[in-house]
């Protein structure tokens, strides 16, 4: 369905495809039913401290997706030594989280790469690139979402490997910068660019949020965590305690104001309710070499997240960490 759809766009034009492309026609694409979706999280958990919330958001919202899989992506960075050093501690930090939340599960967790993608159309083989493609080849007509919430080094990796997946995933991946911006450069895309470039490329399902004037809407205070979620719940009290030692780590000055954006729960709210994540469907525009947007008006569709509901997101993340226990 989606392939003859997209065939006929040129008939279609801008406006109606964004109509009518995986929106209402693919039921797929409606998330928040009251059966839930099957979803893989993809986190680079350890590079700061918003996957952590993402990862807890996400295992705490059971009426709207079941997690199947927790897969450990590279990052490179001041707090690590190398894109698989990362990783490890990324995948460390995973077990971190569920054993805050009380979740007997470890498994379920998978190492990820231990490099970005070495160049155009080279997979990086790695556990968590196999189980996707496992999973996700072994389910029936239901697709397989996969959050993804850092460099999508794994989730590419297994879309080259098995070209197949572009018709059984959908992906939500936080990263880039609008399309209208004039550079696409943000820390998850420029950190494999490869990879990134896989999923605008591939015609994968792709639901993209990107960072600025989106996501970043999504600030909190140490304040407003404490008042929220403080002395609450076990994991609440590690994600307000991991808040507060990056506040130190990052905010010198004690007597001035500072705010941290918690970017990563926007993908899982888009699962968790779409209308506080709202999109709209554009051509994929193509990731330059130059880490710039081109727009390409025949390309087939993706969807692209315009803004999101702070004050929503944040009243169904902390009441669900309340009630954690």
């Amino acid at each position: 369905m989606l392939g003859e759809r997209f065939s006929r766009r040129r008939l279609l034009g801008l406006s109606a495809l964004a109509g009518v492309a995986f929106g209402r026609a693919l039921p797929a694409m409606q998330p928040g039913a009251s059966s839930g979706v099957r979803v893989v999280l993809d986190t680079d958990t350890y590079n700061e401290i918003d996957d952590q919330f993402a990862v807890a958001y996400a295992l705490l919202s059971r009426e709207a997706m079941t997690v199947e899989a927790i897969y450990a992506a590279p990052f490179l960075n001041a707090r690590s030594k190398s894109a698989g050093d990362g990783m490890e501690k990324s995948y460390a930090e995973i077990l971190r989280v569920l054993e805050a939340l009380g979740e007997p599960r470890r498994d379920f967790v998978l190492r990820g790469s231990k490099t970005f993608l070495p160049g155009a159309g080279r997979a990086v083989d790695s556990p968590a690139a196999r189980d996707l493609i496992r999973r996700a080849m072994a389910a029936g007509e239901e697709r397989l979402h996969v959050v993804a919430v850092g460099a999508p080094t794994n989730v590419a990796s297994a879309i080259l490997m098995e070209p197949r997946l572009k018709e059984r995933i959908t992906v939500v991946w936080l990263g880039g910068q609008p399309y209208d911006s004039p550079s696409a450069r943000e820390f998850n895309l420029q950190q494999d660019p490869h990879a990134s470039r896989v999923l605008y490329d591939s015609g994968i399902r792709l639901v993209n949020i990107p960072t600025r004037t989106v996501s970043d809407a999504l600030t909190i205070t140490r304040p407003e965590l404490e008042r929220a979620i403080r002395g609450k719940s076990r994991i609440g009290d590690y994600l307000y305690e991991i808040f507060v030692d990056y506040e130190r780590e990052h905010h010198k000055d004690p007597s001035t104001p500072w705010s941290k954006v918690i970017w990563d729960i926007a993908a899982v709210a888009w699962l968790v309710n779409p209308e506080w994540v709202p999109t709209t469907m554009v051509p994929s525009p193509i990731l330059t070499s130059e880490l710039t947007w081109r727009q390409a008006p025949d390309r087939h569709g993706v969807r692209v997240a315009t803004r999101v509901e702070r004050d929503a997101v944040f009243a169904d993340l902390f009441d669900k960490l309340r009630r954690a226990g």
